[in-house]
């Protein structure tokens, strides 16, 4: 009688998990869907600068990089952290921001330039740099000023504005400047209009 009812009860213990252990599974994998993270695909760069909709739209190149050399044998090179196309049917070239400009002239000279941005013009070939510009010479000439307009085919360098600067002699002022290439074939950095220099004598005074 007892082994009877041992078999009974084991039976329906039997039964009964049959049912009960696939229940539970299912209730596993509906707590799976139910919790489970979402995925979203914008997620999976969340590290991207901007987006694909942006670049598309406005399309622009990182690190840019112009170089070249010009008729009279100076090596210029310019680059740009940010540079955009220019508009079509126009003169406008391009545009750039945080600009750097080296020009390493032939008689050994050099010039570096900075300034905040810059427009580039097809048809007149030059690069106006703005927004705060400062050239170094390798002279010894430092000079700041609002605006410069840079020549891509030739060296020729003319300040916009009225500049300020440094040079071997003192500091100065003057209405314009400009770098170019002299008729005795050496470079020649001029300064003009209403020229003001307070010299500083070598070791000072």
């Amino acid at each position: 009688m007892t082994e009877a009812r041992a078999g009974n009860l084991h039976s329906r213990l039997v039964f009964w998990l049959k049912i009960l252990l696939p229940l539970a599974a299912l209730g596993l994998l509906a707590t799976l869907f139910l919790f489970g993270h979402t995925v979203r695909p914008e997620d999976a760069i969340p590290y991207a600068d901007g987006s694909i909709a942006e670049r598309v739209k406005e399309p622009r190149l990182t690190d840019a990089t112009f170089a070249g050399v010009t008729r009279d044998g100076s090596a210029l090179k310019i680059t740009a952290a940010d540079a955009r196309p220019g508009v079509a049917g126009t003169t406008n070239a391009g545009t750039a921001s945080d600009v750097h400009a080296r020009i390493e002239m032939s008689d050994g000279s050099s010039a570096t330039i900075q300034s905040a941005r810059a427009q580039m013009d097809d048809a007149s070939r030059t690069a106006l740099l703005q927004g705060g510009v400062t050239m170094v010479s390798s002279t010894d000439y430092v000079v700041k000023t609002s605006g410069m307009r840079v020549a891509l085919d030739q060296t020729d360098v003319t300040s916009l504005g009225p500049v300020t600067g440094v040079g071997p002699a003192g500091t100065f002022e003057a209405q314009k400047m400009h770098l170019s290439r002299g008729p005795s074939g050496g470079y020649v950095l001029d300064f003009t209009g209403g020229v003001q220099l307070v010299y500083t004598p070598k070791g000072g005074l």
